[in-house]
């Protein structure tokens, strides 16, 4: 922030910041006055005010909203860093107590993670902060992406809209503005019910053969495994797809279908649903699963205590445990 090194400090008001913060975050005026409880006049003439700070347009109208400059995009983060900061002092006075606070944190993860870990996250949280409470947001990745664009982008964006705290997901890489700690790595499985044929003569023939359920919240009777027989030359017929990975197992333990699901949600719910389990007869490159927050969001002690627990709970050498 180059340019406001000659700006003095007493006309910059930081209201101004969380403005611009908004504004960026939203792509639109009304919204971000929304957000704000101000009126999109007022936002207005306070964007008129940082134009003439700063000696950029800062924002471009268009017919869905506003556009950012490249300078208002350089400044985006460093302003997200600031407010970070001062939120951390002010919040300073009070320090995050685990044992005593009852705030509500947020965490996003996809269906198939938030089955596979909530128990054992909730048993872990009730230890260690009885009065903490929990909200899961379901998220997706983005079907049929287009060039170039990250099939997580918009769960990203909601932790940097503040909407979810911290987020697990696949990735092994994210942009410089978030900070990921390493939960586990997945891979996948065939699971089907106790006593079924499949069991006996796990080849690549036989399951091309059977008929298949896949998790699928759309419909889409296609998912990664279909794209993998494809490069082979074959083919499966799903004969089942729903939308959630509990309805998955539930329908698996009663029924003559087979499907290919994450190990770990499989493992910890198959005694329950009598389900039997052998390895995929396909080659495939596992996934990282890591606890994303923004780094701004970090600077916050309770996000921090957080994603800690988190770790502590799913991460390396905990496995046997849950």
């Amino acid at each position: 922030m180059n340019m406001m090194n000659h700006i003095p400090l007493s006309r910059v008001d930081l209201n101004l910041l969380v403005l611009f913060h908004t504004v960026l975050e939203e792509g639109h005026v009304a919204r971000a006055a929304g957000r704000l409880n101000l009126t999109p006049s007022a936002v207005s003439h306070s964007l008129g005010r940082l134009r003439y700070l700063l000696n950029d347009p800062l924002f471009l109208r268009t017919p869905k909203g506003v556009v950012p400059t490249a300078r208002a995009l350089e400044l985006g983060d460093p302003v997200a860093d600031i407010l970070a900061h001062v939120g951390r002092v002010i919040a300073s006075a009070a320090p995050f107590d685990a044992a005593t606070s009852s705030r509500r944190f947020v965490i996003g993860a996809p269906d198939a993670i938030m089955a596979s870990t909530v128990v054992p996250l909730s048993e872990h949280l009730s230890r260690k902060a009885p009065r903490v409470d929990i909200s899961l947001m379901h998220l997706m990745p983005t079907r049929h992406a287009r060039s170039g664009e990250h099939p997580w982008q918009a769960s990203l964006q909601k932790l940097e809209k503040r909407e979810i705290d911290v987020a697990m997901l696949p990735l092994r890489t994210v942009p410089a503005r978030f900070a990921a700690q390493r939960l586990y790595d997945e891979d996948f499985v065939v699971a089907m019910r106790k006593g079924h044929v499949f069991a006996r003569t796990p080849t690549l023939t036989a399951f091309c053969r059977a008929q298949h359920l896949l998790v699928s919240l759309d419909g889409d009777p296609r998912g990664f495994i279909d794209e993998l027989l494809a490069k082979r030359g074959l083919q499966r017929r799903i004969a089942l797809t729903v939308p959630t990975f509990m309805m998955a197992l539930a329908h698996l333990s009663r029924s003559d279908l087979i499907a290919a699901l994450p190990r770990r949600l499989v493992e910890r719910h198959a005694a329950r649903f009598a389900l039997a389990v052998v390895e995929l007869p396909l080659k495939r490159k596992s996934d990282l699963i890591q606890a994303v927050a923004t780094k701004a969001a970090m600077l916050d002690a309770g996000t921090a205590w957080l994603v800690e627990l988190i770790v502590e709970t799913l991460g390396p050498g905990r496995r046997s445990e849950l």
